[in-house]
């Protein structure tokens, strides 16, 4: 199986970084393994001590469970199927977009979260971070 590693995360940091800059949010970008556990991570100058946490749970979630954090957002509603998941494993179970699975030949092989910014701010550098890597493989 191939897994992210060093080399990975810092292509996944430098691409969400550079699109944090052109929106001028500073954010807390976080990169795991597919296991969740943390490869990498970077607080931009100005980047929220809170979202330091947020940031590596986002990628936990998104790597460990194999889906992106908006989605269990949407499935923890109340009513929906997966209400009250929030509270999983301590509380660590990202429900806010800013959390990406990194893909690679359809297989989980990590994860990027990212916070200090609004949800749709933190997705988009997410999503940068996941575009960035990409382009490299």
């Amino acid at each position: 199986m191939r897994r992210l590693d060093l080399d990975d995360a810092r292509r996944l940091i430098a691409g969400a970084s550079a699109h944090a800059r052109e929106i001028g949010v500073p954010m807390c970008i976080a990169v795991t393994d597919e296991a969740g556990q943390l490869i990498a991570f970077e607080r931009m100058e100005g980047g929220k001590v809170t979202s330091t946490t947020i940031a590596i749970d986002k990628a936990v979630t998104a790597a460990a469970a194999k889906k992106a954090t908006h989605d269990y957002g949407t499935a923890s509603q109340p009513g929906a199927p997966a209400y009250g998941i929030n509270s999983a494993i301590g509380g660590r179970l990202m429900v806010v977009a800013g959390g990406l699975p990194g893909l690679f030949e359809g297989e989980v092989v990590g994860g990027i979260g990212v916070s200090s910014g609004t949800p749709t701010r933190d997705q988009a550098v997410a999503e940068a971070g996941i575009k960035h890597w990409r382009s490299h493989d």
